[in-house]
């Protein structure tokens, strides 16, 4: 049978352990952009930017396989702006913020807090038709596309950050 100290010295020293270890959790980090890290909050004038008009569109397809089952569009290609509030949502749900290939189950399971209450209100959605969708009428900007694809009874959502610039139209696969 082991046993443990319980010293007034050793309590002192798991003590000031504790202390230092929680201190140091509470406080946020500068990266080297030189913004801090920390809980995104909703505002809504982060989003100003993508309810403007513009030239620029996506269009994508969606070309995932997984194990030897190729996935298929199933619903609507979501299209929400790139914002601090929206990059620490999707890096909660998916894991990453670049791009991403993660079950339904698991996106839903996860936790990213409480939506903002306009939320919703920025966010655009297209069909998946054959494979292909788009996205047009749409300003300069960073934006991450989200596609639900289905092969049986396997379901993925699809993620990837896409940049419009200079009005132009970019291609985006979804998968590949």
């Amino acid at each position: 049978m082991t046993t443990f100290s319980r010293s007034p010295a050793r309590l002192k020293g798991l003590a000031a352990l504790v202390i230092g270890g929680l201190a140091l959790s509470a406080c946020a980090t500068t990266p080297m952009g030189g913004s801090a890290v920390g809980p995104a909050v909703f505002n809504a004038d982060d989003f100003a930017w993508s309810t403007r008009a513009g030239q620029a569109s996506i269009e994508g397809r969606v070309a995932f396989a997984q194990d030897g089952r190729v996935f298929q569009c199933a619903g609507n290609v979501g299209l929400i702006p790139d914002t601090r509030y929206t990059r620490a949502r999707i890096d909660r749900l998916y894991g990453a913020a670049d791009r991403a290939a993660v079950p339904a189950a698991v996106v839903r399971a996860r936790s990213a807090g409480e939506q903002g209450a306009d939320y919703r209100s920025y966010e655009r959605a297209e069909p998946c038709a054959d494979g292909g969708f788009r996205f047009s009428g749409l300003p300069d900007g960073s934006w991450f596309l989200i596609a639900p694809v289905k092969a049986g009874d396997s379901v993925m959502v699809l993620m990837r950050r896409v940049q419009t610039r200079g009005g132009r139209a970019v291609n985006v696969t979804l998968g590949g």
